[in-house]
């Protein structure tokens, strides 16, 4: 794994996390950890595609209603 991966990216930040819990026990991390992934995602992707949710349904491997669904949970619609 690249040192400057995505996923390592991410382990580095949750081992942080875990840090900064100081002891204490953590909740609902899966929502957590997928949101913060996902709005970034979602925005770099849009960039990319032009603002064209099409082209940038198929660059994410989703559909186009999918698409739309969660750019207006993340609220980027």
């Amino acid at each position: 794994m690249s040192r400057n991966s995505i996923e390592s990216c991410i382990q580095e930040n949750l081992k942080a996390y875990f840090r900064d819990l100081d002891g204490e026990s953590p909740s609902g991390m899966y929502d957590m950890v997928l949101t913060a992934v996902e709005k970034p995602l979602l925005m770099s992707v849009m960039e990319r595609a032009a603002y064209n949710q099409s082209l940038a349904a198929e660059y994410l491997g989703i559909n186009r209603n999918t698409l739309r669904k969660k750019l207006q949970q993340h609220g980027l619609i």
